[in-house]
């Protein structure tokens, strides 16, 4: 690392600053930017526009872009030498229901005392408006010390992720001369499960489906129709269970082309983190690993595609009894996805196998709800390297390349339209209940995640 880069006074300065960092970090809570509720739209444009204030203060070039949706706010530093770099976060937050299951207003942030240390309690204090500051807070101390921004950097936040980022890729397409990079950093992930420092260097992706059989045009009285008419529940439910044979492999022709075995070197690294499936279990009430036989807790969260059974309705649901066959059913099912695997073909051998296993006088219905492939990021990009390195320097602990269970499809949109690897690194963790009453964000993580993004910076340039 250069000597020029003064690292040690960027890290001095970002501590001395911490309790302001704090205060902004409040204030950007509490406006409440919920993307998914029309009522809060002008206060998704204000947050937009707080956001956009800080960056312009910073010396960044910075403006709101208006979209058919949520606007997004886009900033440049100045031109330089370096590879360039994008950074993404997003703004918006969850809805807050239920309201009573709240502790304290989700929109009156405040610091709050734990067994486990101090927190940020308040909605979007992690998911992502804590972890996006740490990118700008990281940025402000850079400029205190130098007197000038990091250059060639390039800032994406959005205001549509918790609503489905509608306007994303049409507007990555539209600008992807002005957005592309060498690589892109993404802050909206966590740390390993034990507090590790961790960069996320592969993501399944995610295909989901709405099926509707109906049968008869009425619901019909199981004492006269019982055994000679069709129920769709029970044509729903048999179809689904023959998705999946008695080792746990889903049965779909096809289904596994694309599906990567886990390298030698992958697999000693996630064995050595020394992941215990029954005790993550037994933090949600549960005992017994289930799943694909002879695979590892860790390679079928993160390494290995599923299917399941989201939620299933029909019939008479209500207090008492009604002995009926009802006319229709309905599913919500979904798919994770691994590797190359192609969502539109696996949803077509999906469609083939319950169309398969309905008579000719009912009908099936598919509805969408969204299709992304999987993510894999090319970890021999030597910025993988100094990340990681950073990372270990700043945590006192070696951190890990993991993969998520989850999907986030801005990094297969990066790779897809802009050309380009991300590494997802972010602060938060496991008890930050994201999407749920009382989120918080640790004080430490807030801090040393800043204190991460200036030493990943150091070491990039």
């Amino acid at each position: 690392m250069p000597m020029s880069v003064k690292l040690d006074d960027i890290l001095s300065t970002l501590d001395s600053e911490f309790p302001q960092a704090q205060a902004r970090l409040l204030e950007f809570l509490r406006i409440p930017s919920i993307s998914t509720d029309p009522a809060h739209r002008g206060d998704v444009r204000a947050a937009a526009e707080w956001l956009c204030a800080e960056l312009v203060g910073l010396g960044f070039d910075a403006s709101i872009r208006d979209t058919p949706g949520h606007p997004m706010v886009v900033a440049h530093s100045p031109k330089g030498t370096r590879r360039p770099v994008l950074f993404y976060g997003h703004y918006d937050v969850q809805p807050v229901d239920p309201l009573e299951l709240w502790t304290s207003p989700p929109f009156e942030p405040a610091i709050e005392n734990t067994p486990a240390g101090p927190v940020i309690r308040g909605r979007g204090a992690s998911d992502d408006k804590g972890q996006l500051m740490t990118f700008v807070e990281a940025f402000r101390a850079w400029k205190a010390v130098h007197g000038a921004l990091p250059t060639d950097l390039v800032l994406l936040f959005e205001g549509e992720e918790e609503s489905g980022s509608p306007s994303l890729r049409p507007f990555l397409r539209e600008n992807a001369d002005e957005l592309r990079a060498g690589i892109a950093m993404i802050c909206d992930t966590s740390m390993y499960a034990d507090g590790r420092p961790a960069i996320t260097t592969q993501l399944r992706g995610l295909l989901g489906q709405e099926i509707t059989i109906r049968a008869a045009d009425r619901d019909l009285h199981s004492g006269s129709f019982g055994g000679l008419a069709a129920n769709p529940i029970q044509l729903l439910v048999n179809a689904l269970a023959s998705m999946k044979d008695a080792t746990g492999r889903i049965t779909l022709p096809g289904f596994y082309d694309g599906v990567p075995e886990l390298t030698d070197e992958l697999r000693a690294d996630w064995q050595a983190l020394g992941f215990d499936a029954a005790d993550f279990l037994l933090r949600v009430g549960l005992k017994h690993p289930i799943g694909e036989k002879g695979r590892t807790a860790l390679e079928m969260v993160w390494n290995r595609p599923t299917f399941e059974i989201n939620g299933i309705t029909g019939g008479y649901t209500g207090e008492g009894f009604k002995t009926v066959l009802p006319a229709e059913a309905r599913a919500k099912v979904s798919f994770r996805l691994t590797g190359t695997q192609d969502p539109e073909t696996i949803l077509q051998a999906f469609h083939a196998h319950i169309r398969a296993a309905i008579p000719a006088d009912c009908t099936v219905e598919f509805h969408g709800h969204g299709a992304s492939p999987a993510s894999r990021m090319n970890i021999s990009d030597p910025a993988f390297a100094a990340a990681k390195q950073a990372l270990s320097e700043e945590w006192g602990r070696e951190a890990a390349y993991i993969g998520a269970g989850g999907s986030i499809p801005i990094a297969g949109d990066f790779k897809e339209i802009l050309g380009m690897d991300s590494m997802l690194i972010g602060f938060a963790r496991d008890d930050d209940r994201i999407h749920s009453p009382n989120e918080k964000y640790d004080l430490q993580s807030f801090a040393k995640g800043a204190r991460s993004w200036a030493r990943i910076l150091a070491a990039l340039t």
